[in-house]
């Protein structure tokens, strides 16, 4: 088994564990501690928390020490914390649940750096697309399979196994970073760590590449988290759909992912990137102009496909900047230069759902949906006038000698 394989499997596990907790945690704290609007949110709140706390740090963490521990340490943190999560629905304990919840977070936001600076260690340049796009795989079938069998079972069994299957989604991936090569870890001299993160940023806005990936997913995730605040309201309110309709378009979403993903993993290499990097937010901003075409009594149908859409082009976006990332960034700093992204785009979502409900709740959610459109349009505005309509090919982006052995 190639070690591309063994992080795919790693990948899928930790996804898997992910999304589990992601679907489960608002129907168990509503069915087990019967908690109140209030505290369902600030428990959801609890797994983007480690998200906004732990990216850079772990960033840096990516870049000095060996990247086979940093991958078994996040497998381990997150099965302690789904352990944690499971005696805490067990005990009836509230507290204890959100903190566990936090607690398995990090390692999921551990795992994703740290997979994310394997990949440039273990395949030449000319297979990043390819290999990026197998990490993205597990995760676009755990956004679609996931939430269709939580949302089936949680009403007929005991809320504590749905954490027993988080658990053995950790322990899956535990046993593949078993299984990884240890890499070269090159020495790197000694920095204030508040230095180091800021070496990271002025890389991001500086770089003429860097800099619109990280504004086009900003607003691409501003966006998406503004969506999910107005949706159900537009559903029921104007569109007259059945409530079941919200759970079916975040399903086709998933299904448009895989798709994406596969694609990029088939023809990634034979597509200009250029043309991938502006096909993304370009068919979200399309997907979003067709929900705003959408009235009452239009087909259900029209709501899957533009969900299917969003799902679709922007998975193929991913995996491409992600290449982009791994090209450009100098390995010492491609920790912390995911790490400036990521703390950003997940920094923004709270923003973009705050922002969504501000504006449904004094625009109505067809207010809300024209917001919403206008970030996806900012989004594909913020790529096509930038320097990512000129990239031509991976090969033209690659550093030589960046390579770094693995032992």
């Amino acid at each position: 088994m190639s070690i591309l394989s063994r992080l795919s499997g790693a990948a899928f596990g930790m996804h898997f564990a992910d999304q589990t907790a992601l679907v489960a945690v608002p129907l168990v704290a509503l069915l087990s501690f019967g908690a109140s609007p209030e505290v369902i949110g600030l428990l959801v709140a609890c797994q983007s928390t480690a998200h906004l706390l732990g990216s850079l740090p772990f960033g840096i963490m990516v870049d000095q020490f060996q990247l086979r521990r940093l991958a078994l340490a996040a497998a381990l943190i997150s099965l302690s914390g789904f352990g944690m999560a499971l005696a805490g629905v067990l005990a009836g304990a509230v507290v204890v649940f959100g903190l566990a919840i936090t607690f398995a977070g990090f390692g999921v936001v551990l795992f994703s750096l740290t997979a994310l600076s394997i990949v440039p260690r273990a395949v030449d340049p000319a297979m990043f697309a390819r290999a990026n796009a197998a990490l993205d795989v597990p995760r676009a079938i755990c956004t679609f399979a996931v939430p269709l069998v939580i949302g089936w079972i949680i009403a007929d069994i005991p809320a504590w196994i749905v954490f027993a299957l988080a658990i053995a989604g950790a322990v899956t991936a535990l046993g593949l970073a078993l299984t990884l090569p240890e890499f070269e870890v090159r020495p790197k001299p000694a920095a204030p760590v508040l230095a180091r993160i800021r070496e990271g940023g002025r890389y991001v806005t500086g770089h003429h590449l860097l800099r619109p990936i990280a504004l086009c997913a900003v607003c691409w995730n501003l966006a998406f988290a503004a969506l999910l605040v107005v949706l159900l309201p537009v559903i029921q309110g104007y569109w007259r759909y059945p409530p079941g309709a919200f759970g079916v378009a975040l399903s086709a979403f998933g299904i448009g992912a895989i798709a994406g993903a596969w694609v990029s993993g088939r023809m990634g290499g034979r597509i200009a990137p250029s043309v991938i990097l502006l096909f993304g937010p370009g068919s979200s901003a399309l997907a979003a102009l067709g929900l705003l075409g959408i009235g009452p009594g239009s087909p259900e149908a029209w709501l899957y496909l533009c969900f299917f859409v969003l799902g679709f082009g922007p998975s193929m976006w991913l995996v491409a900047q992600n290449s982009v990332r791994q090209l450009v960034s100098p390995p010492e700093m491609l920790g912390r230069v995911n790490a400036v992204i990521q703390t950003a785009i997940y920094g923004v979502r709270p923003l973009g759902a705050m922002i969504g409900g501000v504006v449904a709740g004094q625009a109505g959610p067809q207010g809300g949906l024209v917001l919403v459109a206008g970030a996806f349009v900012m989004s594909f505005a913020v790529a096509g006038f930038s320097d990512l309509r000129n990239v031509a090919s991976f090969q033209s982006l690659a550093r030589p000698g960046d390579r770094t052995a693995v032992r």
